[in-house]
């Protein structure tokens, strides 16, 4: 971990990113200004795409928006017109290369990576205890959940394992290592293929910061009922493969509030699912609409038949032709929904309900009916009751607008 101290340049002068802050008077208490120096300064470094809207992206781990944000925010479009000047004279150099070069950061981060292998090295030796073993991921939840528990455990990271960190296509389905990453999915060609809302979607997860270390196989394991990521590979049907080759479908992964059907030596390995996807979509309510959790979230997918195009709808956007198509019937369905029971829930009765249906007002008023059937949320921080059965009854709509341009009469 590189602290802003650590980013410090001889004869106290100020790295590229502090001089714009300081230029922009980008200054707020002294506990953000730092959390936004060492952000930007990691834009830099980064590998994707640059442009003003990935620089602010770039800062969407510090959550403080006093009266200075605007001056960090022209900062941050500072910093991503320094870069275009910067990256015209990289050559074949990567970014690390450049930005040591011109002084963003200090020469020593040429050594990060050879000291973190053998880090790694040194950590991956098996421990002597006799507590349980716990197989951790990013740990994003764990290490603050459960702190002393991390102490006395047989910790296994998972997170560096190469076996677990991949995104391969096959004849019939898309397989993921349990340690992929949100921030894995969002730049996976395989995923923007199959999902063109994928960036859309996955911006409404977290923060930068949590994105590149939250995994997958830690968002499932961790239950909680509105996870985000469980939710949208519920409706993928997804299933998971433990490390002894077990497999079982995700939706049966939950039991209860944070009871799994896993026993204690097993951890997942991997997760997959069909890539026939042909109608996805993701919803979520917060209080923010970014950097929270979901009051309610909620996902579908969706195949139907070949619909009889009426008259005059344009060739070009096949994905809305069906809004205005007869005979638009739904071969296979998916739902999910968190925040309205005590697990993330797969609506089964609601997908098994949908499959043969016709795309109609009709059909969408009866599923919403089973769905209420199905749930059972609680009153909390987030909502009451009635609010989230209310938000839940909207969102699912709010698939059909999405996706096909429904528009119903009610």
């Amino acid at each position: 971990m590189v602290t802003v101290e650590g980013i410090n340049r001889p004869n106290n002068e100020l790295t590229e990113v502090q001089r714009v802050m300081v230029d922009e008077s980008g200054t707020q208490c002294g506990f953000c200004t730092v959390g936004f120096v060492m952000s930007l300064t990691g834009f830099f470094l980064d590998e994707t795409e640059k442009s003003c809207e990935m620089a602010i992206s770039s800062i969407d781990g510090n959550i403080c928006r006093c009266t200075g944000y605007k001056s960090i925010e022209r900062a941050a479009k500072r910093v991503s017109g320094r870069w275009s000047a910067v990256s015209g004279q990289k050559n074949s150099e990567n970014n690390l290369d450049v930005a040591i070069k011109k002084g963003i950061v200090p020469n020593y981060f040429s050594e990060i990576k050879e000291k973190l292998v053998q880090l790694k090295q040194e950590t991956n030796r098996p421990l002597t205890t006799d507590h349980r073993p716990l197989f951790v991921g990013g740990g994003t939840d764990l290490y603050v959940q459960r702190p002393e528990e991390l102490i006395y455990a047989s910790a296994e990271n998972l997170f560096d394992d190469a076996d677990l960190r991949f995104i391969e296509e096959t004849n019939e389905f898309i397989e993921l290592g349990a340690s992929v990453t949100v921030t894995d999915l969002l730049v996976s060609p395989v995923m923007q293929k199959l999902f063109p809302n994928l960036y859309k979607h996955l911006k409404l997860v977290s923060s930068t910061p949590i994105r590149n270390m939250a995994t997958l196989a830690g968002n499932f394991v961790n239950a909680s009922p509105i996870g985000d990521m469980t939710v949208w590979f519920l409706a993928l049907n997804a299933s998971i493969v433990f490390n002894n080759n077990r497999e079982i479908p995700l939706s049966e992964l939950y039991l209860g509030y944070k009871t799994l059907a896993k026993s204690e030596n097993e951890f997942i390995k991997m997760i997959r699912f069909r890539k026939d996807v042909q109608h996805f979509n993701f919803e979520k309510v917060c209080k923010r609409t970014f950097l929270d959790i979901a009051s309610v979230n909620t996902a579908i997918s969706l195949r139907v038949s070949s619909p009889t195009v009426k008259e005059g709808f344009p060739n070009h956007d096949k994905a809305r032709a069906h809004a205005w198509a007869t005979d638009t019937v739904i071969v296979d369905a998916h739902v999910s929904a968190g925040g309205v029971a005590p697990i993330p829930l797969y609506l089964k009765k609601t997908s098994e309900f949908l499959r043969g249906k016709e795309i109609s007002d009709e059909t969408i008023f009866e599923a919403n009916e089973i769905i209420q059937s199905e749930i059972s949320p609680i009153s909390d921080v987030r909502g009451s009751a009635e609010y989230k059965r209310l938000l839940l009854r909207q969102l699912f709509i709010g698939h059909f607008v999405e996706l096909f341009d429904f528009k119903p009469r009610n």
